[in-house]
């Protein structure tokens, strides 16, 4: 496995120097400001993750408004107690995209975020609370705990939430591969456990974010 200043400088030759390379990176907010998040923007970025899951993102972006408006601006406790009646009213909206397992996904994970507001006091304080060096146990506990969080959708989620974290997109999995991290896109738990442990090693050897850290092997594969 190469080192991260390795990696970097491959990326920084694919990107037109280190100076371009650094403009590109992103990069997370600070445990505090992700923990003041509100709870009803948790669910508001988890159900737009969920609707653009295999969907043209500019339809649900160009929608997204009537969302809001639908979902009574994503308030976990008022979705949460959605009944049938509501679901039905949906299902018939056409401000939205009329996806009824896609729909009752948003209304599991407005009891999912009551709960854990109730435990942690937000949803955000909970995320900003779990350990970077941990990563992959985040991702499990919205997969196993949460509805249609899994793969992708969850890691999208939570970094547009601003959570350090890697997203395993297809240059990030093709990257791990090449450094004989893993020899296939992970999905068991040895697989994910051996890319936090490379997460675990490229941060302590470049002091930088798992967010940046996963931007760097994307660009070092990518166009």
């Amino acid at each position: 496995m190469r080192t991260f200043d390795e990696i970097f400088t491959i990326a920084a030759d694919r990107k037109g120097g280190i100076e371009a390379l650094e403009g590109m990176l992103s990069r997370p907010m600070s445990p505090e400001k992700v923990a003041a998040q509100p709870d009803d923007r948790w669910l508001s970025a988890m159900a737009k993750s969920i609707f653009q899951a295999g969907f043209n993102w500019k339809v649900i972006d160009a929608k997204w408004d009537g969302f809001e408006t639908a979902f009574h601006g994503f308030d976990p406790v008022r979705v949460a107690h959605y009944h049938d009646e509501d679901m039905d009213r949906l299902i018939s909206d056409k401000g939205i995209v009329r996806n009824g397992p896609k729909i009752a996904a948003v209304m599991d994970n407005a009891r999912y975020v009551v709960d854990l507001a109730a435990e942690h006091g937000g949803m955000g304080r909970f995320v900003a609370d779990w350990p970077g060096t941990e990563f992959i146990g985040l991702l499990d506990h919205l997969k196993k705990n949460g509805a249609r969080l899994g793969g992708n959708t969850g890691q999208r989620m939570l970094r547009v939430m601003g959570k350090d974290g890697f997203m395993l997109s297809r240059d990030v999995t093709a990257r791990l591969i090449a450094e004989g991290v893993v020899d296939k896109v992970p999905s068991s738990k040895r697989d994910m456990a051996a890319v936090q442990d490379a997460f675990n090693i490229w941060a302590e050897q470049s002091g930088r974010s798992l967010t940046e850290i996963s931007r760097v092997l994307a660009f070092s594969v990518g166009s």
